[in-house]
């Protein structure tokens, strides 16, 4: 790798930019998509290599191109150290995800309730703000007040994170969408949060929530086809 490709890719990782780097195994020659201009199949195996996180080698003219995939970490941001934060919090971690917690209510949000995992107890949107929450970060909001979850939710619409889901009721999410546009958003990013949060499970108790919650998120990630909600899970609703 020469010095000047190694300082584009290492520039790439600090600005948290998912970028793969191509090398032709016949000669070493090397490339970094998608700053670089590459062939129709590669761009295709380096993207795909992005969404998997799994490198892979493919042939191109007869040449083997060797493709690894550089993400940024997945993180997981999670809004209102409650009762399903509890639960989401330790499923997520076996899934990639580095998780923090925020909620400036320092007793809700202690090492005790939530062992081994990184607490923020500033108001949300300066605890956002300080996350800077990119492509493969994730952010849900679960307290339920307005004041915490507004000014999360604010910050993750003028981000590009991949998944943003919001608990709450269809009239509870309502009353947001309008508390939103107020603050000037519109329709189409409105339109990213997934509420009432998670997949359609019937889920009641808070591991159920948590495991909705995932599995949407999952399956966002994923790029699987989601069947609208018939009914918020009983915990969401108010």
């Amino acid at each position: 790798m020469t010095p000047a490709l190694l300082a584009r890719l290492r520039a790439a990782q600090a600005a948290k930019q998912p970028v793969a780097l191509l090398t032709r195994l016949s000669d070493g020659h090397q490339c970094l998509w998608p700053e670089d201009a590459c062939p129709g199949a590669l761009a295709e195996a380096a993207q795909a290599a992005l969404r998997e996180d799994a490198a892979r080698t493919v042939a191109l003219d007869g040449e083997p191109w060797f493709v690894h995939p550089h993400n940024p970490p997945l993180r997981l941001i999670v809004v209102g150290a409650v009762h399903i934060a509890q639960a989401l919090v330790p499923m997520a971690l076996p899934l990639g995800f580095a998780v923090t917690v925020i909620d400036p209510r320092r007793a809700w949000a202690t090492a005790e309730r939530f062992p081994g995992i990184a607490l923020r107890h500033d108001w949300p949107d300066e605890a956002m703000a300080a996350l800077a929450p990119d492509s493969r970060t994730a952010v849900v909001t679960l307290t339920h007040d307005p004041k915490l979850d507004d000014p999360a939710l604010d910050v993750a619409l003028r981000s590009p994170c991949f998944y943003i889901g919001a608990l709450g009721s269809r009239r509870t999410h309502a009353k947001r969408v309008a508390r939103l546009r107020e603050m000037g958003h519109g329709e189409a990013a409105i339109a990213r949060i997934h509420a009432p949060v998670g997949l359609a499970i019937e889920a009641v108790t808070a591991p159920e929530i948590a495991l909705s919650i995932l599995a949407e998120l999952v399956a966002v990630r994923r790029g699987a086809a989601l069947a609208a909600r018939a009914a918020p899970a009983a915990e969401q609703a108010a």
